[in-house]
């Protein structure tokens, strides 16, 4: 009882710690940029515009806005015309993640999101901040109730409105939601004419209109950015913009209206979004109106295919691709957050408090010495950001060390003041703009100014860890310490050691404790060395446990030492090498390549009489092999789907005849099949229902597909089928027979419905693929058991590999053996490879949100979610499964295994988070931040695994070794 609440100690710990250590990465590099109690800085100029219409096409793609349909057409002719006649146009770049929420933040407010609001579903304001929409003497906002609100909702100088969250059905057409927002601003603007209150509101200057348009976004999920109706709600978008202007110019004729058409994120071919890829980062960027520079003639080296364009220190990008048909007109590419500051400059608004953002002054169309004030007043307010996060750094640090390139910012200041009133704007601009990348490397400097500490902290956290759990291992789940060749140590370590090392690290603790109080420090950074200390603390602690480790490494033989070495250093390879996999999924086919060709080898040496399951390990590995190499852009085939579910039924079939297939004196058919072989026709029935229910899936896959490609909404009775069957499906094969085979292949039958639904295309095959691969594992490990050399050893711990009868949940089992780690490791692969077979770790957005449209088709962001989580589970699950088999034929400790995978699982994450970078491309940096994050959330995920899969498995029953004969 005493060691059972140990081992559920140190699985706590171990997902405290590793929760805790995954938040370090944003405290690392990614703090929040929000600070407070600064003045804002307004601009020396008079206004170029004295309103504002802001347009946000959510999930537009840059590429599909500019380029030309199949017709050889534009589509969005109004918006052409501008470029060419009226404004100036470029591409904004958006950072992940890509998502509605943070991309708002970056045009409104001028900076990149706070990491924390991902907690609340990017929905609410996890901390106040300043924006456009407060800064402005009236905002008017139309469109999404997941964007609208957000903005608006507290502000008491806004009207606003928004449809029903029933509207975004994705089952639909849904360009009538930018027809709703263009229509509510038309009949605002209409009533306006005999409303005295409504006429008041636009009277004046400083007014801002944002209309939100989520119609690209809705159908980009539902339908693909490359559909037909995705690019006609770009001519949507479009003639709504257009006949918008017509009417703003009519009854605003003063014309000093500015506008502004962008999108907050992009679209893949896959319908999602939310990383770093070119395809949600790039996004159209049109402005024109009132203070706006018109166009101008590209100069040559602006369209030259040699020529590499950037937009600062992080992002690079191609230059102007010919099919767009705009290299003639100068293209200025903006980051997102500029479009603040520009917004605020053609209204005459100090910009937001919290900007990053860089005035783009290729787009204004002012004199030299209001551009020039302009920059300064930008200069000035990014620098009291600064300035701000050094007086609260200084004020707590007991030795602060000052950003040095600006530590004479008081004269860099005056001297740009001087160029200005001498009428040397040129010069002031290029000091002014200068200043600006000097005061936002100075803000990166005190975002990052923990650095050191941080890494070393959380460095030497994983590093006790790990070493933590290994003893653990050692200790509680080997016998190597009990071998009477390891020399008992003379002299023990007394209590008062002991505690003399505690009082040590608890002492250590509470002087930097203090230390960290003192400077007031996150209490995260208090958690982070606490961690650490305590368990380096455990460790030296311990010293005889030390001493008889260290005895056992180096007192045993040199052959045996040797191949203790040389197994590990290829255990840190292979998990290299697995690291290596998440940049290049291709690894994956060299590993099941190989591993195809060893378990074949390995079958026919141990039991040569079994000819068929080499064939057949070899054939499954070389078939799962082959989905890394396919393209991670998964097309919609419903044939695919319809045909993957007769294979399921094929396979199931296969697997029941498989005791037919195997000579009656074999002990494979004994394992495989297990003691109830004989009377497995009692069950067939069993199995005949899970297998209609796979039917019955597949023709609900056809019927909800047929119902969809009608564009019309799925009818509930539909949905309750499909919901129906994927419910029922997953409870069934906890009551199927409990031999190892017939298990199995019941929990393959079982999750094969859910997973149907789930799927839009070629991954339906690779559930059977990856199905087969298990089966191989339990063949190859069923032999390697039962091989004769195994049988000859009468070793008590070899003795009681099988279970001897229907075996409660908890039996009996042996130490852990060097050899027993590559049972661990296999599982790893296994697990990625189920990551990796159809997708890739980028971020969610990599796989399909269409997946859940056969369960959902209106917008519930956690619904989704959970969906297609579930789809993601299922994989694992199986694989989860087969290693609780194998265990259960082994006889290894089930929590042992546990830890040795979590040890396995660390070396890799160790090694993914010094890969975490915040420079770069933000495809690398997003990617950097999600690799470390999945290999951080291992831990917890596997537990959460281990505890589902219990469920099926932890009745499983292994032949008796009495039972067992061999030829």
């Amino acid at each position: 009882m005493e060691r059972g609440w140990k081992e559920a100690g140190l699985v706590v710990l171990g997902i405290v710690l590793h929760a805790l250590y995954m938040l370090s990465i944003f405290d690392i590099y990614f703090k929040t940029p929000i600070v407070h109690g600064m003045e804002p800085v307004s601009p020396r100029i008079q206004p170029p515009a004295k309103r504002l219409v802001l347009f946000i096409a959510d999930g537009l793609r840059a590429d599909k806005f500019f380029e030309m349909d199949a017709s050889g057409r534009y589509r969005a002719p109004f918006l052409r015309s501008v470029i060419r006649e009226k404004g100036r146009w470029g591409v904004s770049h958006a950072r992940p993640p890509t998502e509605s929420r943070p991309g708002h933040v970056a045009i409104i407010a001028g900076f990149y999101e706070d990491p924390s609001a991902v907690t609340k579903g990017w929905k609410a304001n996890p901390v106040e901040f300043d924006s456009i929409f407060n800064r402005s003497r009236q905002t008017i906002a139309f469109g999404s109730p997941d964007i609208v609100p957000m903005f608006c909702a507290e502000l008491s100088n806004s009207h606003w409105k928004s449809y029903p969250h029933e509207y975004e059905d994705f089952a639909t057409d849904a360009s009538f939601l930018d027809e709703w927002s263009f229509e509510q601003l038309r009949d605002f603007l209409n009533r306006s004419k005999t409303d005295t209150n409504l006429e008041k509101i636009f009277d004046g200057d400083q007014l801002v209109i944002f209309l939100h348009l989520l119609g690209c976004d809705t159908n980009g999920h539902a339908h693909r950015p490359f559909s037909s109706i995705y690019l006609n709600n770009i001519e949507v978008v479009d003639a709504g913009v257009k006949a918008t202007v017509e009417l703003v110019e009519r009854i605003f004729a003063d014309q000093r209206t500015a506008y502004i058409f962008t999108a907050d994120h992009g679209m893949s071919d896959k319908g999602s979004h939310g990383d770093g890829h070119p395809a949600n980062t790039e996004t159209p960027l049109v402005v024109w109106g009132s203070g706006v520079r018109r166009p101008s003639p590209a100069s040559p080296e602006d369209y030259e295919d040699d020529d590499t364009k950037f937009v600062d220190q992080h992002e690079r990008h191609p230059p102007t691709p010919l099919g767009w048909g705009l290299r003639d007109i100068e293209r200025v590419d903006v980051n997102q957050g500029d479009i603040a500051p520009l917004m605020s400059t053609l209204l005459g608004l100090p910009c937001p408090m919290n900007s990053v953002g860089s005035l783009p002054v290729a787009y204004l169309d002012l004199n030299e010495a209001d551009v020039a004030e302009a920059v300064f007043a930008n200069a000035k307010q990014i620098l009291n950001q600064f300035l701000q996060k050094s007086r609260l750094k200084q004020a707590t640090s007991l030795k602060f060390k000052p950003y040095m390139p600006l530590a004479d910012y008081e004269t860099i200041v005056k001297e740009i003041r001087k160029l200005i009133d001498k009428h040397q704007y040129e010069t002031a601009i290029e000091s002014a703009q200068d200043f600006i990348r000097l005061s936002l490397a100075g803000l990166h400097y005190f975002q990052t100014y923990d650095w050191a500490f941080l890494m070393s902290t959380v460095t030497m956290g994983y590093l006790g860890w790990m070493i933590y759990v290994l003893l653990h291992i050692i200790k509680n789940y080997t016998s190597i310490l009990s071998h009477p060749s390891i020399p008992a140590r003379k002299s023990k370590a007394s209590p008062v050691q002991k505690n003399t090392v505690r009082i040590v690290g608890v002492s250590t603790l509470g002087v930097c404790s203090i230390i960290l109080m003192v400077e007031h420090a996150p209490v995260l950074y208090q958690l982070y060395l606490a961690l650490a200390l305590l368990l380096w603390t455990e460790i030296l602690s311990d010293s005889d446990f030390l001493y008889s480790v260290w005895n056992a490494v180096f007192s045993a033989s040199p052959m045996s030492f040797i191949r203790t070495a040389l197994a590990s250093a290829v255990f840190i390879l292979i998990l290299e090498v697995l690291v290596l996999s998440f940049f290049m999924r291709e690894v994956y086919t060299g590993v099941f390549l190989v591993g195809g060709v060893v378990g074949a080898v390995a079958v026919s040496c141990n039991i040569p009489g079994l000819s068929m399951i080499p064939a057949f390990v070899w054939a499954s590995c070389w078939f799962l092999s082959v989905f890394t190499l396919l393209p991670v852009q998964i097309s919609d085939n419903i044939l695919f789907v319809v045909g993957s579910g007769f294979v399921v039924l094929g396979l199931a079939f296969w697997s029941w005849q498989l005791d037919r297939s195997l000579p009656a004196d074999q002990a494979m058919r004994s394992i495989v099949c297990g003691p109830f072989y004989k009377s497995r026709r009692s069950n067939k029935i069993f199995y005949i229902q899970q297998a209609v229910v796979v039917a019955m899936s597949t023709c609900m896959v056809w019927v909800s597909t047929s119902i969809r490609g009608q564009k019309r909404g799925l009818p509930l009775p539909i949905q309750l089928m499909n919901w129906f069957l994927a419910g029922i499906s997953i409870i069934l094969p906890a009551f199927s027979a409990p031999e190892i085979l017939g298990r199995l292949t019941s929990i393959f039958l079982g999750f094969a419905p859910p997973f149907l639904l789930l799927s839009i295309g070629y991954e339906a095959f690779f559930y059977s693929a990856l199905a087969l691969a298990l089966i191989s594992w339990i063949l190859v490990e069923a032999t390697l058991i039962h091989s004769p050399v195994n049988v000859d050893h009468d070793d008590a711990s070899f003795h009681s590999v099988i279970c001897d009868s229907i075996a409660p949940a908890f039996k009996a089992t042996r130490p852990l053996k060097l050899g027993d780690m590559t049972v661990a490791l296999c599982f790893i692969v296994l697990i990625n490879v189920a990551f990796f077979g159809t997708g890739n770790v980028a971020s969610l957005a990599s796989f399909e949100i269409s997946s859940v449209y056969r369960f959902i088709t209106v917008f519930s962001p956690y619904t989704m979610a959970a969906l297609l989580l579930w789809k993601l589970l299922i994989p694992f699950i199986l694989v989860t499964c087969a290693f609780s088999a194998v265990m259960k034929l082994l006889k290894l400790p089930r929590l042992g295994c546990y830890f040795v995978v979590m040890l396995f699982s660390d070396i890799m994450t160790i090694h993914f988070f010094f890969l975490v970078r915040n420079t770069g491309s933000w495809l690398e940096i997003g990617q950097s931040i999600s690799h470390f994050g999945i290999m951080s959330a291992q831990v917890v995920f596997v537990l959460l695994l281990f505890s589902i899969t219990n469920v099926f498995t932890r009745d499983i029953v292994v032949s008796p070794r009495e039972q067992v004969k061999l030829t």
